[in-house]
């Protein structure tokens, strides 16, 4: 493993005041660095948590995945999770085109025991969090934002932050978990962070009231609209607000001309579908907008820090997958944490399992992600079969059935091989879809703001 060199970390001024201590500090409370958290302080460790914002705030990624309910058994917040969740049992696919619809509902994945997830507000959902790393015996800072840090030469890293009253604060560590979120924080300053260019897209979104919904146990399902310039998302929330997003190509940015808001509502426009469900509904919040959107760092640890959640990487969320994962790897870390204190000789082993585990996650769900809105893979999910159990391995997928022992993957591999075979049958179709991807995603995606 190559060392960090102090010289890729900016430099600090002296910073005169005896640093506070501990064991590990946590860069974030979202659902990654509070998942750490909880797992660590209840083996004892003294963690210390330091998050910019004040809980609750506004973050998006509402829908959840089967896969996270046994980690919020294991976690403690089951029933905190049910009491503010919309209970999700499926996902609905839609190509505005030909006005074909798809229902996958979960309880048809290879496991059965996993029939359902949850749509949440994140501001309740990542608070539930928080808080539960506090009770373990996690000390969490609100309100603290980490500046710098230095890897000093026995191994230990000082981090420095600022409270939002301007007091600045020290401390010394011997473990980092970067769980800074889009921040990336260490991949900033490590410069690892790479964009990916094999998905270059935005997002823009906002939450509405009024939504016609579906009725009874499809209430709270995910609807996925295909059109031209990517995919829109529409997910129901308990409180009867509804999330709405947009994830398009570059290419389409470089046409909008005024506000976001009027971008944004123009673009739901485009898709009827969408549009006819809105029609009734009132925007309820600002629309945000976030650029530059896909990106992987080049390591995920180091010999005192790793980085987990989005701080090491963000996919597309077409598939829902950013809480299942960021949790994952908090899990991960957790253990593999403890593994490098407690047994020093298997260090170096855990922490290439860890960044195995950090690795697959994006790799599994990417493959599909890099070819949702091709034509073929428009036909697979709108007409799924389950032949040779291809429907159930791909549901498993949906579900984020992907860390454990479920035996989906030969299966997988022969949906891919589906997906190959009937791009060559209608080669022509898939060399345009191709080249009508590669411009989408040339274009520098605009530095877009809310208004």
């Amino acid at each position: 493993m190559t060392p960090v060199n102090n010289s890729q970390i900016d430099s600090l001024s002296h910073h005169p005041a005896a640093p506070d201590r501990c064991d590990i500090l946590i860069i974030g409370g979202g659902p990654a660095g509070s998942t750490a958290a909880i797992m660590l302080a209840e083996k004892g460790y003294h963690v210390v948590v330091l998050e910019k914002a004040h809980h609750p705030r506004f973050h998006i990624g509402e829908s959840l995945l089967p896969a996270n309910l046994p980690l919020f058994e294991r976690l403690g917040v089951a029933e905190k999770v049910r009491a503010i969740g919309m209970e999700k049992w499926g996902a609905e696919f839609v190509s505005h085109w030909d006005g074909r619809r798809q229902e996958f509902q979960f309880a048809n994945a290879w496991d059965k025991s996993l029939p359902m997830a949850y749509q949440v507000r994140r501001s309740e959902f990542d608070e539930i969090l928080i808080r539960r790393a506090a009770e373990q015996g996690a000390q969490v800072i609100e309100g603290c934002r980490v500046q710098d840090v230095e890897f000093l030469d026995d191994e230990r890293i000082r981090v420095h932050a600022v409270h939002d009253d301007g007091r600045t604060q020290t401390w010394e560590t011997s473990q980092l978990i970067d769980a800074s979120g889009r921040d990336t924080f260490l991949g900033n300053r490590l410069q690892t962070k790479r964009r990916n260019k094999k998905h270059n897209s935005a997002a823009l979104y906002a939450h509405f009231t009024g939504a016609r919904r579906d009725c009874g146990k499809r209430a709270g399902n995910i609807s996925i609209y295909w059109f031209d310039h990517g995919w829109l998302w529409f997910i129901p929330l308990a409180d009867g607000t509804t999330s709405i997003g947009a994830v398009v190509w570059p290419h389409y940015f470089k046409t909008r001309v005024g506000s976001v808001r009027d971008f944004f509502l123009s673009t739901i426009a485009l898709c009827p579908p969408l549009a006819e469900r809105l029609s009734a509904a009132t925007l309820a919040s600002e629309v945000e907008a976030t650029g530059n959107f896909s990106y992987a760092c080049d390591r995920s640890y180091g010999k005192n820090f790793l980085m987990i959640g989005d701080a090491f990487a963000f996919i597309d969320p077409v598939f829902s997958s950013g809480v299942m994962l960021a949790m994952n790897s908090g899990m991960a870390a957790a253990e593999t944490v403890d593994v490098c204190r407690t047994s020093p000789g298997c260090e170096m082993s855990a922490l290439k399992r860890f960044d195995k585990v950090m690795r697959h996650g994006p790799k599994q769900f990417s493959w599909f992600i890099y070819r949702v809105t091709n034509p073929t893979m428009r036909e697979l999910f709108l007409g799924p079969r389950n032949v040779l159990r291809m429907e159930e391995a791909l549901l498993s997928v949906l579900a984020g059935d992907i860390f454990g022992r479920t035996p989906i993957w030969t299966s997988l591999r022969l949906l891919k091989g589906l997906y190959y075979v009937i791009s060559f049958a209608n080669l022509g179709r898939t060399i345009r879809a191709m080249r009508n991807r590669a411009v989408n995603i040339r274009t520098e995606p605009e530095r877009l703001t809310s208004g």
